[in-house]
């Protein structure tokens, strides 16, 4: 008798344990939504999803090692606030594994292009941009599928953290940029220190910076002689340490045919190596005229394709379109079928790839739930996006179902 008491008393030591590790954040409640559908369908037991939160339980228990997550999307990841409410729920139930910051981009330092809130940028002159919508670039864009430039002087963009609650330091920044001028190279300023990079690759368009203590601001200079163009494609800011990384990419108003015309697309994802790539990307795709499922998952996979010749074991959870809304005119909208038919598309890709699916739609409450939204203010007028309580919300939201199925997983093994 005394070893099963023995053995309850474990059990029940353990069920705690687990349960300290769930930090399941409170939401708003909403009576048009279906909050109770908050959850990841996949299969828990096997496939590429499990055995990526089997990869992540590895790291948190053992301190050893790294894992990459990459939200990828358009304008709604672009926008900051859902992506990193995320990052802060994730970080902040591992504070002991916050890796490094990741991929960033100063959308800023061009007019008229929003930043996420939880970094700051500051130029010294205005620059123009590319992005992967256009028709034409100038100049072969990456991962991130955006990109900045200067002509004829010297430019300077600061990135600096707003974000109290977690502190990302780096010693190792790569700045991925080129220049006209076949004798470019960029700076790194700290305080009043300057650095050359150690590290010189034209070819992949790298310059890779070492600089003696950890920072988390730092300054990028970007020579440019009369007559040359300089462009910037992104800023990997890195270290040694291990744990959770959670970098973010996002686009106003891209689809998935502008990420596959980015040529640097999969080198750059070498520096990120991703683990889990969770997909938001889709609600571009269903708002064209033309939408055709059969193309859309085609243009997945490929998607899909290009990152697995980077990680062939990289596992995937596709969020489905949020429910929205076409113009018509100027007051007169109309809702949008085309995200019924792509969230069936997201259902059959997860299949494929042995992923998961957040589905939005259903929990946002289906068909013409963004009206509600909007009139509770978590949507914009526009039916399309959301308001930062919205993306705060849907972040939140995405967290739960996310840690849930990690621990899901762990009692399935």
């Amino acid at each position: 008798m005394g070893g099963k008491i023995k053995l309850l008393l474990v059990l029940l030591i353990c069920s705690l344990q687990l349960s300290a590790q769930m930090h399941l954040v409170e939401v708003d409640s909403l009576s048009f939504a279906h909050f109770e559908a908050d959850s990841l369908t996949f299969n828990a037991s096997n496939g590429q999803l499990a055995t990526f939160f089997h990869k992540m339980d590895n790291v948190i228990e053992t301190g050893k090692g790294n894992i990459n997550i990459l939200h990828l999307g358009s304008s709604h990841v672009q926008a900051g606030t859902l992506s990193h409410t995320i990052r802060r729920n994730l970080l902040l139930s591992f504070p002991e594994f916050n890796a490094r910051r990741g991929i960033i981009f100063p959308y800023s330092a061009a007019n008229k292009c929003n930043n996420p809130s939880d970094y700051k940028v500051k130029r010294s002159r205005e620059f123009k941009l590319i992005r992967n919508v256009y028709q034409e670039h100038i100049t072969p864009l990456g991962v991130t599928g955006i990109a900045v430039y200067a002509q004829d002087s010297i430019a300077a963009i600061t990135m600096s953290p707003s974000d109290p609650n977690l502190e990302f330091c780096t010693n190792r920044i790569v700045v991925l940029a080129e220049s006209t001028d076949p004798k470019f190279a960029p700076w790194i300023r700290l305080d009043s220190s300057y650095y050359a990079p150690v590290i010189k690759d034209y070819e992949l368009r790298r310059f890779v910076f070492e600089v003696p203590d950890f920072t988390d601001t730092f300054t990028v200079i970007l020579p440019c002689d009369s007559g040359n163009r300089v462009t910037l494609t992104g800023i990997l800011l890195d270290n040694d340490n291990p744990g959770i990384t959670f970098h973010s990419i996002g686009v106003n108003g891209a689809s998935l045919n502008d990420y596959l015309k980015c040529p640097y697309f999969s080198t750059d994802l070498e520096l990120l190596q991703p683990d889990l790539v969770i997909f938001g990307i889709g609600i571009n795709d269903a708002n064209g005229p033309n939408f055709d499922t059969i193309t859309f998952k085609n243009q997945y996979l490929k998607l899909i394709d290009n990152i697995k010749e980077v990680n062939p074991d990289c596992a995937f959870i596709f969020i489905t379109n949020n429910d929205s809304y076409k113009k018509l005119s100027r007051r007169k909208y109309v809702a949008n079928k085309n995200n019924l038919l792509a969230r069936d598309v997201f259902y059959r890709l997860a299949g494929i790839t042995e992923g998961g699916v957040w589905d939005q739609f259903d929990i946002m409450g289906g068909f013409q739930s963004m009206n509600q939204w909007k009139n509770y203010g978590y949507g914009q007028t526009d039916r399309i996006h959301f308001t930062v309580k919205g993306y705060t919300l849907l972040g939140n939201l995405f967290f739960n179902a996310f840690e849930e199925a990690y621990e899901k997983v762990k009692d399935e093994h």
